[in-house]
């Protein structure tokens, strides 16, 4: 005789068994038998946020900062709808996601209620599965198969829709148990070889890295491989996470996101190792292409869309990064030997003057010209709070045109300590951070955003004050979409900003972060930010710390 549960309970019983430990919700009426069933499980937190977009960003934020499978709970049609912006962001990044969404009762859907959606047929655009339950008995086979697609790489959000009867109703039932796919696969002897001699073939080698490197823990591999080569380093042109270790003698910073400087960038070298994703992903069209003529690229990862996807690769290795590396290494020192090292050192010598840290050193001297300008330069404010930051923090970053200059200055050193944007879909960054000091409580947490972007996902302070996290909230206020009008002046040479601005009335982010429960400062004169952001970052609870910054372009 198998035990019998109600659906409800089940399905929080499953969760748990696959890992989950908190549960990020927005509850409505089809959620109530959810909830009404947390009481029996209170090992399980939930975590409510104040809009269903809120509660996906939050649940992706934990997610990238933790490695872990997460799963999320929104309200209907509706509620999936206002999820779809924060689905599209945790799709890009592939977050191991279990999304859900309460459902009218099976027949009474037929009727088309108030609330009503064809809910997979929404979701199924941007998660890499999606089903809606139609028996109790299903439900463990679905849930368990739904954490097994999400956490198999290519990792990624599933979609399951939860009928309200089936939620409610009861059945003796196996839960059946958890399944976890191996991936961490390495190529055969002779396709290491194969890349080994190419690699040792290049004259003037350059290695790019994507989030794979993050995903895999092969920081430290790709680090050891570029100084075994002497090889340049450089992260890709979109780059969202720690994806290189940058006091690395070997790093030289961020491809550029316009095509022709990063085509220049490239020039040099006579062969692109790609290591993971899309080494070349821009933002807008150029008619020049940014991948130089004769420019040779081999890759490793093992999202195989993203291999070759846009450039045709002379060796491509469906693999993991750290597995992978971690068998080349000694492949490349035995072929090379003492000839390889030779030239390795001398390459190195020649990358030191350019490298990360003899540029960041150039760079912090530049920004410390403009210490008493007033309103406050951002990056003289990027640079400020950096240094004001434990050394242990994680930084989440969505300030656009005020960070240009982030990964020039703060290093990356393991692969949690960095979050940016990546999609491009702005507001992400401020519940992000909320799910990243969920994740990470023994770490202080520190977001940086910009004010357009704040004012998508203003209300996730609430569930940062909520919960007491250690969150520093940094926004720069220059009173607009800074980037909109440089891209319409670049673009179209034209500097009518209609709709750019938001200084009549001006946002009063400081009462708003109050009005939320959260300690709010207000900082206009330079002099007093450095100070100001280390009594911030080095007291407890969630703070915001509104700047005004020169929005001048």
């Amino acid at each position: 005789m198998k035990n019998k549960i109600t659906g409800r309970s089940a399905f929080l019983a499953l969760l748990k068994d696959e890992g989950i430990t908190h549960l990020f919700g927005n509850p409505g009426t089809t959620e109530l038998p959810i909830m009404h069933a947390l009481k029996d499980h209170p090992d399980l937190t939930y975590v409510m946020a104040m809009q269903e977009s809120l509660v996906v960003a939050i649940a992706d934020g934990y997610s990238r900062a933790s490695g872990k499978l997460v799963a999320c709970n929104v309200h209907v049609a509706p509620g999936l709808g206002n999820a779809m912006g924060s689905l599209y962001n945790a799709q890009f990044t592939g977050t191991p996601m279990i999304l859900t969404a309460g459902q009218q009762e099976q027949g009474h859907g037929l009727m088309e209620p108030v609330l009503y959606g064809p809910l997979v047929r929404m979701a199924e655009p941007l998660v890499k599965w999606a089903v809606e339950v139609t028996r109790l008995e299903d439900l463990p086979r679905i849930v368990r198969r739904a954490a097994k697609v999400a956490m198999t790489p290519p990792t990624g959000p599933v979609f399951i829709s939860l009928p309200g009867d089936i939620l409610n109703s009861e059945a003796g039932i196996d839960l059946g148990r958890s399944t976890r796919i191996d991936a961490r696969v390495k190529p055969s002897d002779e396709a290491l070889k194969a890349f080994a001699a190419r690699l040792l073939k290049a004259e003037r080698p350059v290695i790019v890295t994507m989030d794979e490197v993050v995903k895999s823990d092969a920081l430290k591999e790709a680090a050891e491989l570029a100084e075994l080569l002497g090889a340049a380093a450089y992260q890709s042109s979109t780059p969202y996470g720690s994806h290189f270790l940058s006091e690395s003698p070997s790093f030289l910073g961020t491809l550029a996101r316009v095509q022709k400087v990063a085509r220049d960038m490239l020039a040099p070298y006579d062969l692109l190792v790609a290591l993971g994703g899309d080494p070349l992903r821009m933002s807008v069209y150029s008619e020049v292409d940014a991948l130089p003529d004769g420019l040779g690229i081999v890759q490793i990862g093992l999202v195989d869309w993203e291999i070759a996807k846009n450039y045709g690769a002379e060796i491509a290795l469906k693999a993991d990064l750290k597995e992978t590396l971690r068998a080349l290494i000694p492949v490349l020192k035995e072929m090379g030997g003492a000839a390889l090292a030779s030239r390795a050192k001398q390459r190195l010598a020649e990358l030191a003057p350019k490298n990360w840290t003899a540029r960041r050193a150039a760079l912090v001297e530049q920004i410390g010209k403009s210490a008493g300008r007033s309103p406050i330069d951002p990056d003289f404010l990027v640079l400020q709070m950096i240094e004001a930051m434990p050394d242990h923090a994680i930084l989440v970053d969505e300030g656009l045109t005020s960070s240009r200059q982030i990964t020039a200055l703060r290093p990356h050193r393991d692969r949690f300590g960095y979050h940016g944007l990546a999609s491009g879909g702005i507001g992400w960054g401020l519940p992000a951070s909320v799910g990243a000091s969920i994740a990470n409580p023994d770490r202080p947490v520190v977001c940086f955003s910009g004010d357009g972007s704040a004012m998508y996902s203003i209300q996730s302070l609430w569930t940062a004050a909520h919960h007491k996290l250690p969150l520093n909230v940094v926004i720069a206020n220059n009173g607009g979409y800074r980037i909109i009008k440089q891209r319409l002046l670049a673009f179209h040479g034209d500097d009518n900003y209609v709709g750019m601005d938001f200084v009549d009335p001006p946002v009063d982010f400081a009462g708003i972060a109050k009005a939320l429960g959260c300690e709010a400062i207000k900082v206009s004169d330079p002099r007093e930010l450095k100070a100001t952001l280390s009594s911030a970052f080095n007291r407890p609870g969630t703070k915001l710390i509104e700047v005004i910054v020169d929005g001048k372009l």
